[in-house]
């Protein structure tokens, strides 16, 4: 039965972890790592001078901002892109423009407009648009083999040797064709909204993007991001090789370390300080770009030199926070209004540096869980409290540290779940610590109540940080019971034998004594000491002391009618009883006591029970315990006896019958 329980509460235990760690590891942990990247990742000092703490100067961004559209009414016609596609590629000469915005229809109310902006396009050469994948079936009319044919053009070199090959995506939301026939290069402006574990996604209902994807398969062919896009155009479009680890690209001699799950080619953004405008890159107003080529079209000084721009690398996009439908904003880590084209450049600001955050697998995440509460829960069991208290803070504690340096070093590792394991794991061993030692106990308790009463033990136990010398004086009766001749009784038999015996008869007397609310203080020899109305509290001891004396004779004549026909000797008992005043308490030294009672009451006990032989009686009683008992008890009287020890003599009394109900 034993071994039943033990099963139901280990396995009652285990789910209880898988509890806490599926509730904390899929709804506390990306709010942890949230915290995490906030406050020990981008606020953090530059470690050297190719660390920023804000995005890389080698990205601009150009955003048609408030300013923008007050000085022309959104929507825009297509054609005012052109200004800023023409300045550019006529002037700044960038090393790529790249355009964070999808097209999916013509603009029927104005193809004039559509025109110009397609032939704009197609003269920009380092121009990169973006598109957007659809998890489900696309069932627009241009979505047909034709447009899947001419969209191959997208794709990009890859050589997949990791061991799962990603089908993810069903369908891409159709470009215009006339737009897409002039597109030269494209990429996904797809965000995750999710937590990257380092082998798959957690998708997350909260909508932060905390998970740039780089890299999608559809339909046979790989395609990019559109910072992927952009890094590769930058360098040649080189064949990238895919492994477990990394996304390599050998031409370049660079592993780029994007870690692969099991359908989607992920890694979790690293994001860079803001500046006071909002954006972690230095920004300017799409506004101020048309009027700077207007300007030089002129003849004039423009507003932004083209020199500004020269081999960077351009993201144009919109965000007006308010009031024209074309609030970007999207929630990230940092904040809930992250600028979706500051969201791009940051993801190709990523791959550029080959600044990514690597996140430890999972088993590494289970497996130093597992170490923390190994160490919390056997630093429980071994420690006394306040060194176990101090194990538990220390490695709770401890392991944040190592968190918000893991952080500070673009290592993402769980927080919140090894934490809540820890705390749950303490719970635990402490609930374990306790029922050990609480067995224990009871087992010591046990053990040391067959050496003292039950009642002694729990009454130190009560008193167990006032434990000391002393006592104080009690009214008691004390009871007294020996075996008549059992010296010579035990001169006939083996230790052995006289042990079997005594264990027997002592074994029949105890609940006797303890039913009548007594306790036996000692065992002497084969003699009994017996004290009633301590430590029970009981005003009628005096009583069942008597009553007690007397349901014990009776026992010893069952026994020994038993006992004659196992063969084994009978035997008599005498029994001598008292009620006075006593000194109860802890006798002894500092380091060894005794709980007893002592004082002449007890004496005149031990005296009345071996007047038995005297008198051939087998219970004497004194005065004051007759004046208690009277009622109750047929005894005779024996007047005048001098007591041993006493100056003067005094009545005792023989107990014939005791009415016991």
């Amino acid at each position: 039965m034993n071994k039943i329980k033990s099963v139901i509460l280990g396995i009652a235990i285990f789910i209880t972890f898988l509890i806490v760690y599926f509730l904390s590891y899929n709804l506390a942990e990306p709010k942890a790592y949230d915290f995490m990247v906030r406050n020990f990742l981008t606020n953090k000092l530059p470690i050297d001078k190719q660390k920023q703490v804000h995005g890389s100067d080698d990205i601009v961004l150009i955003v048609i901002d408030n300013i923008s559209v007050q000085r022309y009414r959104w929507p825009w016609k297509r054609e005012k892109y052109c200004n800023i596609y023409n300045y550019f590629s006529t002037y700044a000469k960038p090393k790529a423009i790249v355009h964070d915005a999808i097209i999916v229809t013509d603009d029927i109310e104005n193809p004039d407009s559509d025109k110009k902006f397609y032939n704009s396009v197609k003269k920009t050469n380092n121009l990169i648009v973006g598109y957007l994948p659809l998890w489900n079936q696309w069932t627009d009319k241009n979505f047909g083999q034709k447009y899947d044919n001419n969209f191959k053009r997208f794709s990009i070199k890859v050589k997949d040797n990791s061991k799962v090959i990603s089908h993810y995506y069903n369908s891409i939301y159709a470009m215009p064709e006339s737009y897409q026939n002039v597109v030269k290069y494209a990429g996904s402006v797809s965000m995750i909204s999710g937590f990257f574990n380092g082998d798959n996604i957690i998708w997350a209902r909260d909508e932060i993007n905390r998970t740039q994807e780089y890299l999608f398969y559809y339909k046979g062919n790989y395609y990019p991001s559109l910072a992927l896009m952009t890094y590769l155009y930058a360098n040649d479009f080189p064949e990238i090789v895919l492994d477990d680890n990394y996304m390599r690209i050998p031409e370049l001699n660079r592993n780029i370390k994007i870690q692969k799950s099991s359908f989607l080619t992920l890694v979790p953004t690293k994001y860079y300080k803001f500046y006071n405008n909002g954006y972690s890159h230095k920004k300017y107003s799409a506004i101020d770009v048309i009027d700077s080529y207007n300007a030089i079209v002129q003849g004039k000084k423009p507003i932004l030199s083209p020199e500004l721009f020269k081999d960077k690398i351009v993201v144009i996009g919109a965000n007006v926070p308010t009031g024209t439908g074309i609030n970007d904003n999207k929630n990230s880590p940092l904040t809930n209004h992250h600028p979706g084209v500051d969201y791009q450049a940051t993801a190709i600001d990523n791959i550029l540096h080959n600044d990514f955050l690597f996140v430890i697998p999972v088993a590494w995440n289970i497996l130093i869980t597992l170490l923390g509460m190994l160490l919390i829960y056997f630093g429980i069991k071994l420690s006394d409290l306040y060194k176990a208290i101090t194990i538990t803070l220390i490695t709770i504690f401890g392991y944040f540290i190592i968190c918000a340096i893991c952080f500070y070093l673009s290592i993402v590792i769980n927080v919140i779940t090894p934490i809540a394991m820890f705390v749950i794991t303490t719970i635990f061993a402490y609930l374990f610590k306790y029922l050990t030692e609480y067995r224990s106990k009871e087992k010591v308790k046990n053990a040391m109540g067959k050496y003292m009463s039950k009642d002694i033990m729990k009454n130190v136990l009560q008193n167990i940080d006032n434990l000391g010398l002393g006592g104080k004086k009690a009214e008691v009766t004390v009871l007294f019971a020996d075996i008549r001749g059992f010296t010579t009784l035990s001169e006939k038999m083996s230790a052995q034998q006289v042990s079997e015996l005594l264990n027997e008869y002592f074994s029949e007397m105890e609940p006797i004594i303890t039913s009548y609310n007594g306790i036996i203080n000692k065992f002497i020899g084969d003699a009994i000491m017996a004290v009633f109305g301590e430590p029970i509290q009981d005003t009628e001891h005096a009583q069942n002391a008597v009553k007690c004396g007397y349901a014990m004779l009776k026992a010893v004549q069952k026994l020994d009618k038993r006992w004659t026909k196992e063969g084994k000797p009978e035997i008599e008992i005498g029994i001598g009883i008292n009620t006075g005043e006593v000194f109860i308490g802890n006798i002894g030294s500092v380091n060894r006591m005794e709980y007893t009672v002592i004082g002449d009451t007890v004496n005149l006990a031990s005296r009345l029970e071996s007047y038995n032989k005297t008198y051939k009686t087998k219970m004497l009683i004194s005065k004051s315990t007759y004046n208690r008992a009277k009622s109750f008890a047929y005894v005779i009287k024996i007047p005048d006896v001098q007591i041993r020890g006493k100056a003067n003599k005094m009545d005792i009394y023989e107990v014939l019958k005791v009415k016991l109900h």
